[in-house]
């Protein structure tokens, strides 16, 4: 069975290795030991914090499967981000250049370096690993944490995003940062992304450009991947469209790949959810595939299995092993909501 779980101290070596495969791009997870292990020590200890205001919590998850013991992927969410460290995006946006008297009129599209999204929550983190990309995993993992904002809306925004990868060939090489590389930076792509991984962000502050740059003066290849996502990114923004988030022409830094948005009480799935009494016996022949969490902070459990919930019930019906999974017993709560 799949199971999600907040990160322990000794699902390291999974998280390093699941750093290694996540290759270039892939900003939350470098491979740096150090920063490894201060995410799960934070992690750890955000889940103990006693808080009901976002601050500087991250919860960071692992999926197990539970049969072997083995972790399959990872997610997590940040309470709130650049409370502490800048968080920097471009925003797309238009400026006009006209003259009635010569008959001109001109929109231009500009980059403005910002903060505009600092103190919101993010979704962050989400990697499977290519051998366990097969029935719900994917969908459960990044999903989950959903219910996880639903039951524990207090420790976090009202409005949530999520940083979305940009275009990147194998090596590793944006072209959007080659362009940036050649007028502003002597650093290449892969160095500037690992930097701002394990924190070290005054580079950004020193040698971006202060003022907007003109869409236009960009090279022609640089132009074409503002906004658009790597090509094992596409899923991830089809799953988020589907639950609501959508792009307000901010992108990242780095790759120019966009940054999505939602209202919180917009979301698909946390606006579904439904909170239920668990009741232990056999699931009825209608069942439908469910995401389902317990209520617990520390000892958070999520799965998805088959669930046939009645409707103006407040009770489900729960097999005893997914029951002994997600450590519940009769008279528990759930939160469930379709996958």
């Amino acid at each position: 069975m799949m199971i999600i779980r907040p990160i322990r101290a000794n699902d390291y070596p999974a998280l390093y290795q699941m750093a290694v495969e996540s290759g270039h791009g892939f900003t939350s997870l470098p491979v740096n030991e150090e920063l490894l292990m201060r995410k799960i020590s934070r992690s750890e200890a955000s889940f103990t914090k006693a808080t009901n205001t976002p601050g500087d919590e991250g919860y960071l998850f692992v999926l197990e499967d539970t049969s072997t013991g083995q972790v399959c992927g990872t997610s997590a969410l940040e309470a709130a981000v650049g409370l502490d460290d800048a968080f920097y995006h471009y925003h797309l946006g238009k400026v006009v250049h006209s003259s009635r008297s010569l008959g001109v009129y001109k929109t231009v599209d500009i980059l403005t370096l910002c903060n505009d999204y600092t103190g919101v929550s993010e979704l962050c983190t989400l990697f499977l690993r290519p051998q366990f990309r097969q029935k719900h995993n994917g969908r459960l993992l990044s999903k989950m944490r959903f219910l996880f904002l639903a039951e524990f809306a207090a420790r976090f925004s009202d409005k949530i995003i999520a940083e979305l990868r940009g275009v990147s060939d194998a090596q590793g090489n944006s072209p959007f940062w080659q362009w940036l590389q050649e007028h502003f930076f002597s650093v290449d792509f892969p160095t500037a992304d690992y930097l701002t991984g394990i924190g070290q962000k005054e580079f950004i502050a020193e040698l971006m450009p202060k003022y907007p740059i003109y869409v236009s003066l960009l090279s022609p290849v640089a132009q074409q991947v503002i906004g658009k996502v790597h090509e094992q990114t596409r899923p991830a923004l089809a799953l988020l469209e589907s639950e609501g988030f959508s792009c307000r022409g901010y992108v990242d830094i780095f790759d120019a790949g966009p940054t999505v948005e939602a209202r919180t009480s917009h979301i698909r799935t946390i606006r579904e959810s439904q909170r239920l009494q668990v009741e232990l016996g056999t699931v009825g022949a209608a069942a439908e595939p469910y995401l389902i969490s317990n209520t617990s902070l520390t000892g958070f459990r999520a799965s998805w299995a088959m669930l046939a919930p009645t409707a103006n019930s407040n009770h489900i019906t729960l097999p005893t092993a997914l029951a002994n999974a997600l450590d519940l017993r009769a008279g528990d709560w759930v939160r469930i909501s379709k996958i």
